[in-house]
């Protein structure tokens, strides 16, 4: 599962990292420490048309061009790997419309007790930008106003993750995107072979404050607060693994 989530990614750095055209404006939007469904997301397409990548912002949580309402929306934020082809909300999607979900991290909790949750966040190792894969759509309500939706697809947990959670999000390395994105030609199995739990030696995980529970709670006051003491150096603002120490 992935229902929460950080970007805090300055736009620039994202054109570079995905191949964006250095001409493409940027979209407006407001770092975010504590990202969740019905937020806006960004999300990176390919245009056939341009023959290049284009960032744009969606609704978090799909909802397919036949849907009634928007509500369907709450429901489909994630999409399970193994239901792409046959789920209606999904099937056309994962023909046509699929992309790239850039975050810095996201967060999973484990159950300490009947009652009690500890939020882990779970980044690349090397403190890169994580690529989700996603499919988006575009929906036009019954006043014809068009909203563009994406999901974050899912898959069984990694051994880092299955601790806290039976599902994590698809992460894909650089050398996937042009498959992923349609940039080159692809049946259904072979884009089915990318959706794979991400090597557990890439990732870093580590404790956060609890209040990234609270939706609420989502400012830069916030950010030092949720990180904890770096296992190698005992600075508190960097999360293990990525102080180079």
């Amino acid at each position: 599962m992935c229902g929460r989530a950080r970007l805090s990614t300055d736009f620039s750095e994202i054109k570079l990292v995905f191949k964006l055209p250095p001409e493409q404006p940027v979209p407006n939007f407001a770092p975010t420490y504590n990202l969740a469904p019905t937020d806006p997301i960004p999300i990176v397409r390919y245009d056939a048309g341009a023959v290049s990548r284009n960032l744009v912002i969606a609704r978090w949580g799909l909802i397919p061009y036949w849907a009634k309402d928007i509500k369907i929306g709450y429901s489909t934020f994630n999409a399970r790997c193994e239901d792409l082809e046959q789920k209606p909300a999904f099937r056309e999607a994962f023909k046509r419309r699929r992309c790239l979900i850039p975050l810095d991290n996201f967060y999973e909790w484990k159950k300490l007790g009947s009652k009690e949750k500890q939020p882990y966040a779970i980044a690349l190792k090397d403190g890169g930008l994580m690529a989700m894969a996603g499919l988006w759509e575009n929906w036009r309500s019954p006043t014809n106003e068009t909203m563009r939706s994406a999901t974050i697809i899912t898959c069984p947990p990694n051994d880092l993750v299955a601790g806290l959670h039976d599902r994590m999000p698809v992460i894909l390395p650089p050398e996937a995107w042009p498959v992923w994105l349609g940039e080159e030609p692809a049946d259904a199995a072979r884009l089915k072979g990318l959706l794979v739990p991400y090597p557990v030696e890439g990732l870093a995980i580590w404790p956060v404050d609890k209040r990234v529970g609270n939706v609420k709670n989502n400012a830069e006051r916030r950010r030092v607060a949720w990180r904890t003491r770096c296992t190698t150096c005992s600075r508190s603002w960097r999360p293990p693994g990525r102080c180079g120490a």
